[in-house]
């Protein structure tokens, strides 16, 4: 089945060249276009696209509140920040607001077919110092575990540990002994049991809600 994407930006120039640059890639397909964030939040609701490809700044509602209302009705959506500035706080910001991480406009035609592939089955494509550096200044919202991270098992939890350290798959089937199959199974049950569309989003949702201790 191929993946669905939608592409948000005020630009049609720049969704032309996005759609161009997607055309013809196995398994994807693009489904929809938006220009701005409330005509995101439409065309999501419409189109149900499995990967959000969306422009940090426009008119009528920008990309960061467009994510996060999007992430609020359909978590296991995954959204791409695009955007012409290198900013870390900018990457901060749409972490926090639920995207899987962010992409320069100016980024290869191969580079974003791997980022939508790789966010489209739970990858995400953040720095992992940078996630460790915002996972440390998060602060549980509430001290009891959710109902969510009751469902996890014991390995489970120790894997989810590990992805908020910002490990790879294959570092932690290094550290564990695992294969890498192994762990990405573990990876696609945590996804699953706590409703969230990648790893970035799932080592957020485990320091909200206490599941693991991160250190600066």
């Amino acid at each position: 089945m191929a993946t669905r994407v939608l592409l948000v930006d005020d630009h049609e120039l720049v969704r032309q060249g996005i759609s161009a640059m997607l055309h013809g890639a196995p398994d994807l397909q693009v489904v929809g276009e938006a220009k701005t964030g409330r005509e995101a939040l439409e065309a999501a609701r419409r189109e149900l696209p499995d990967v959000v490809l969306m422009d940090v700044r426009m008119p009528d509602m920008d990309g960061l509140e467009a994510t996060k209302r999007i992430k609020e009705e359909r978590p296991r959506t995954a959204v791409i920040m695009l955007t012409m500035h290198d900013n870390p706080a900018y990457l901060r910001d749409a972490v926090k607001a639920g995207a899987a991480g962010y992409l320069l406009k100016d980024v290869s035609k191969d580079e974003l077919i791997d980022a939508v592939k790789q966010v489209a089955t739970g990858g995400a494509f953040i720095e992992s110092q940078m996630l460790k550096g915002m996972l440390s200044e998060m602060k549980p919202s509430s001290p009891a575990m959710s109902p969510a991270g009751k469902n996890l098992t014991k390995r489970e939890r120790e894997i989810l540990a590990l992805v908020a350290e910002g490990m790879s798959n294959r570092e932690i089937a290094e550290k564990l002994v695992l294969s890498p199959e192994t762990v990405k199974s573990h990876v696609a049950a945590i996804l699953e049991k706590l409703n969230v569309s990648d790893r970035t989003q799932a080592a957020i949702y485990a320091v909200r809600n206490g599941l693991v201790e991160t250190t600066a």
